[in-house]
């Protein structure tokens, strides 16, 4: 059951919102309207912004603002990215403060981790499909608290009792006949102090959460008033791109510029730590000029080694044992007795995140202090990161969130290394104008950051009457945590997200054994849509579907006999498979059921043979992540996880050559295109647990469920990925 708490004081109330006993913070902004081209500062609500001025805002506490007008603007801690997180956490204020969702409108926070930090991460940023999770329980207070006060200040002056007003749909009535709008009461409001006791709903007795609702962000990306980081602009600013060694780690040795300094427009070609940067009056003569760029590296300290060597390298590091990440029973002895055995090896490729939008940023350096305007995803510690390379203070940092257009984690580098860069060129260039760096698809390719490359051994075996009885998992994957303010999540030699997905898998299975190596490689690596998920879901689910064949059950109910009894794993899988009906005549049915960041997932995958080659029939996707805020929007993540665990799956890859990246665009590096997109059912599973992440846990099942389908359909077992289908 959903532990909610009817009541809440207001020394919890105001410690969840970091006002401290000293009481509410009274204070106003004023709106500015978005255009397209003029940077949007955090005291703008760009998911509702219109031409003209607005009405005088004023904060109830840190996350709720109201103004005379009635409009009631929610501050998003959280980035944007297209997951709609704008939207679901607004709904969350509006119901515990029964809003009119027609009043709602956002603004992105500024950065201050002190009001503003992620509670599952300890610093203000997004990630970990946790911004629902963590703001639940903080928001459904902040509306509450913001109720109680426009209730008190009613309550005063209509000279009533407030246990006699109501609030419903952004309207206050008291039995006399009086009534309000919230506007008329914000200022009183706003001086009130809060009630002993804060109500919180009944999740009984929710009306907005549940049901669909119009995405706040959707005008606005629709008509182009939604400001990207590509779209920033401020008065004579100028325009960078960075020209980068071929090689991780190589060092510029010789620079010849004059070619490239020849061309009309160019201003400055300056030497930052990560390259040389050319400043230019816009983005195509500054590209035109980096061609121009004759550059030698020192290549001393470069990984050199291709794909082929990495995969080498890595293989031969399996034949040893790695650091203990499970150990349950004693898996070498069950494995040794057991009357079959089953033992796969599984490959990895490095993957781009190959967001829409490419990283940028726009800095404004000027009298020792920089405004930043991009897409940030960390902002506590891009912060930090901009601070040092400037040599300045934190709090003289300020960063102004815009949309980003896609990330999958790729603005989340822990060395803030696009920023960085911004703010590098921004120190070194002469003249300080404001300045936009920018990165093209080629850059973005390049440019590092990947999903880790990983090798995978397993060895497992089934009893004689069909049960499973070891699991041994050995893998090696480079940790992007080590050498990074992560670093305090290795533990004896394990990096928690490199085994993340099998070390914790519930499998009821007695002899449970996960070992680990932390690659030394020289590529930048981060984490990826669902992290360690991406590629040990993979190995779980379709190792499992081998054990099952070994043992000639049905993988349904072999999985079923492995989980426990309440396990909500348990009922999207048996959701899933009810939803998907009788499995095709031709071709094959795969599935796999994965939990991730709270969330459990099921994807049944049908496959068709036609002229001999398999195709998608459809993809039927069961999801339990507890009390779900906007049912569309949970519908909409499910369906893009499942794109993108496809387009993965089935065509992408970077590889390498004497270390140097092979893919420069999306003809080289195949991402899915539309029309090979399949058809998709999603359904919800019930659930009155608290809500948990959906950008990322519907990506997990998709492959192994694919490949289990492929095998159904021709016998061929997938260890090797990217794989095709025909």
């Amino acid at each position: 059951m959903l532990k909610f708490l009817p009541q809440t004081s207001r020394r919890e109330f105001l410690e969840v919102l970091g006002l401290g006993a000293a009481g509410l913070v009274v204070g106003c902004t004023a709106e500015n309207p978005a255009s397209p081209g003029t940077p949007v500062s955090s005291g703008t609500p760009v998911s509702s912004a219109t031409p003209g001025p607005t009405a005088q805002l004023l904060e109830m506490n840190h996350f709720v603002k109201i103004g005379a007008d009635d409009k009631v603007t929610v501050v998003v801690k959280h980035s944007e990215f297209g997951q709609g997180v704008s939207t679901g956490l607004t709904a969350i204020v509006a119901e515990e403060l029964d809003a009119d969702w027609g009043q709602m409108a956002w603004e992105f926070a500024p950065a201050d981790h002190k009001k503003y930090a992620n509670s599952l991460m300890g610093i203000q940023g997004t990630g970990g499909s946790s911004s629902i999770a963590n703001s639940w329980q903080e928001l459904r207070l902040a509306g509450a608290g913001a109720r109680a006060l426009l209730v008190a200040a009613a309550a005063a002056e209509w000279q009533v009792s407030a246990a006699e007003i109501e609030v419903s749909k952004g309207k206050i009535t008291h039995k006399s006949g009086k009534t309000s709008g919230f506007g008329a009461l914000a200022a009183a409001a706003a001086s009130q102090k809060l009630p002993e006791q804060v109500l919180l709903k009944d999740p009984s007795k929710f009306t907005l959460i549940g049901q669909p609702l119009v995405r706040l962000d959707g005008p606005a990306k629709s008509n182009g008033q939604a400001q990207f980081t590509i779209d920033q602009g401020l008065p004579n600013m100028r325009v960078a791109v960075m020209l980068r060694p071929p090689k991780f780690g190589g060092k510029l040795k010789k620079l010849d510029e004059a070619a490239a300094r020849a061309v009309a427009g160019v201003f400055e070609i300056v030497t930052v730590p990560r390259g040389v940067a050319v400043i230019a009056k816009d983005f195509w003569t500054a590209q035109k000029a980096r061609r121009l760029l004759k550059a030698e590296w020192d290549f001393s300290e470069a990984e050199k080694r291709g794909s082929a060597e990495l995969f080498r390298d890595y293989k031969n590091q399996l034949k040893k044992a790695g650091a203990v990440a499970r150990n349950d029973g004693k898996a070498e002895a069950a494995l040794a007795g057991a009357a079959h055995r089953v033992e796969l090896e599984y490959e990895f490729p490095f993957l781009a995140h190959a967001p829409m939008e490419p990283l940028g940023c726009l800095i404004d350096l000027k009298d020792g202090e920089a405004d930043l305007y991009y897409g940030a995803q960390l902002q506590t510690v891009d912060q930090a990161s901009a601070a040092a390379t400037l040599g300045i203070s934190q709090e003289k940092v300020r960063i102004h969130s815009v949309f980003g257009g896609g990330s999958f984690g790729r603005r989340a580098t822990p060395d803030s290394d696009y920023v960085v860069e911004a703010c590098s060129i921004a120190k070194a260039a002469k003249e300080k104008t404001p300045i936009k760096l920018i990165w093209d698809r080629s850059d973005d390719l390049h440019g590092g950051r990947y999903r880790p490359m990983s090798v995978h051994r397993v060895r497992g075996a089934v009893s004689a009457d069909g049960k499973a009885v070891a699991f041994f998992h050995r893998l090696v994957v480079q940790s992007f945590l080590a050498d990074s303010p992560f670093a305090m999540m290795i533990k004896n030699g394990v990096d928690v997200t490199s085994v993340e997905g099998s070390a914790n898998s519930d499998y009821q299975i007695p002899n449970f054994r996960v070992e680990v190596h932390m690659a030394k490689a020289g590529i930048p690596t981060l984490w990826w849509r669902s992290v360690g998920h991406t590629y040990n879901a993979f190995v779980v689910e379709t190792f499992v579907d081998a054990l099952a064949h070994a043992a000639r059950q049905d993988p349904v109910k072999f999985r079923l006999a492995l989980l426990p009894k309440r396990s909500r794993r348990r009922g999207v899988l048996e959701l899933a498979v009810e939803k998907a009906g009788p499995p095709p005549k031709s071709g094959g049915r795969g599935l796999a059921v994965h939990e991730s960041f709270g969330s459990f997932v099921a994807q049944v995958v049908d496959l068709e043979m036609k002229a001999g080659k398999a195709v998608i029939a459809k993809v039927v996707c069961a999801v339990d992540c507890g009390i779900v805020i906007n049912p569309d929007q949970v519908k909409a993540q499910m369906e893009s996880g499942i794109i993108y665990a496809l387009s993965a799956a089935t065509g992408e890859a970077i590889t390498l050559k004497d270390g140097e990246v092979e893919q420069g665009n999306f003809d080289g590096y195949q991402v899915l295109r539309m029309k090979d997109a399949p058809p998709i059912e999603v359904y919800i599973a019930p659930s009155d647990a608290a809500p948990t992440g959906t950008g990322e846990p519907g990506v997990p099942p998709l492959a192994p469920a694919l490949a289990n389908a492929l095998f159904a359909a021709t016998g061929k077992r997938v260890t090797r990925l990217p794989f095709t289908l025909g």
